[in-house]
């Protein structure tokens, strides 16, 4: 800075009070990982008329001044609601709304699968300083089986609820191959959701699940001995490659491709592996052609690229070829050109209602 550069004092406020406000934001995302953690959100949804710190610590078995440390953390992001917060016992409650994105695992809404896997994807802070000099990134298992539980956490619960009803009806004909008998792979399937889904819902096709998370084909497997289902199965492709013999009706791939360190070469096996007649379902962030666009009609530009470096475009890096996409690096365009090249004619955008993926027919 030289003399020539005069300070604002006005806009130095708003600066230093817009920095900061990230760094609230970034303290309050630990704390709703605790809430989440600890059931707190959980007990609150569970006592409508509200609680006071005594009660819900008493009720949770937790130590009531750090409970009532972290409610006044939650009523001052406005979070947590409180009608009187002059009341010698304050007494705190969860919205509606509150109770669905926290609490309530099955809603479409729930969005605790980030908050629950926050701080391995803070310690990942730890790696980058190597990985900005080698240009090595780190795969989704440096993020532990926690990673991969958030993962889970994150998708399942829009998936489980519109996958049948909402994105299969787009897809003409789609719903009666699967009941008839289809071969379907669910390539980077994680902990198995929707392939246990579409095994559950379709009994006469056969569904493989594809992922290299060790920690998610773990949480797969157990999860298909318990629901004891005989038409899935899970595999490491690098042990059980997928059949590039143009046998599968169908392929899936939810929220991957960008994270994938060769994703050109998954879209030339997916086409080698799916019939003349089959198709692929792509489903990926939704992201623009450049940075000016992604900024600007995207609110959550920032997350989402800060997200990539911690996670996605570190996972996209993590081979010395690695091709490095990135959350928002497989706009529409960019997804029909490679599609293209890998030998797809057709592609073409599902009327399909998300707020934060967009999901693409493609067929050869």
């Amino acid at each position: 800075m030289t003399q020539n550069d005069a300070i604002n004092p006005d806009a130095l406020k708003m600066f230093s009070f817009s920095i900061f406000s990230k760094l609230e934001g970034a303290v309050t995302a630990g704390m709703i990982h605790l809430g989440d953690r600890l059931g707190l959100y959980a007990a609150m949804a569970s006592q409508r008329d509200g609680d006071t710190s005594a009660s819900l610590a008493i009720r949770t078995e937790l130590h009531e001044r750090w409970v009532r440390e972290w409610l006044h953390n939650q009523v001052a992001a406005r979070i947590v609601s409180c009608d009187d917060l002059a009341a010698p016992q304050p007494v705190f409650r969860l919205s509606p709304e509150a109770i669905a994105v926290l609490a309530t695992p099955n809603h479409p809404a729930y969005g605790m699968g980030m908050f629950h896997r926050l701080p391995q994807t803070m310690a990942a802070l730890n790696d980058m300083p190597e990985a900005f000099k080698t240009g090595l990134g780190r795969d989704y298992d440096s993020h532990g089986p926690e990673g991969a539980v958030g993962i889970e956490k994150s998708f399942e619960p829009w998936n489980q609820n519109f996958l049948i009803p909402a994105v299969l009806p787009t897809m003409t004909g789609l719903r009666e191959a699967l009941e008839n008998g289809a071969k379907v792979a669910d390539i980077g399937c994680g902990a198995g959701g929707l392939s246990l889904l579409l095994g559950k819902t379709f009994p006469n096709s056969q569904i493989t699940g594809f992922d290299i998370s060790q920690f998610a084909l773990e949480r797969a497997n157990a999860r298909l001995q318990q629901d004891g289902l005989s038409n899935v199965t899970f595999h490491d492709p690098r042990v059980t490659p997928i059949e590039t013999d143009g046998s599968y009706d169908f392929i899936c791939t939810f929220d991957c491709i960008h994270d994938m360190t060769h994703p050109t070469e998954m879209m030339r096996t997916i086409r080698a592996a799916l019939k003349d007649s089959g198709r692929w379902l792509l489903v990926d962030i939704k992201a623009h052609d450049t940075l000016e666009l992604n900024v600007t009609k995207n609110p959550m530009a920032s997350l989402l690229y800060g997200i990539s470096v911690l996670s996605c475009m570190s996972s996209a890096m993590s081979t010395p070829d690695g091709e490095g996409l990135g959350t928002l690096g497989l706009s529409g365009s960019k997804a029909e050109h490679m599609a293209q090249q890998a030998g797809f004619s057709h592609f073409n955008r599902l009327d399909v209602d998300h707020s934060v993926n967009a999901f693409y027919e493609i067929r050869p």
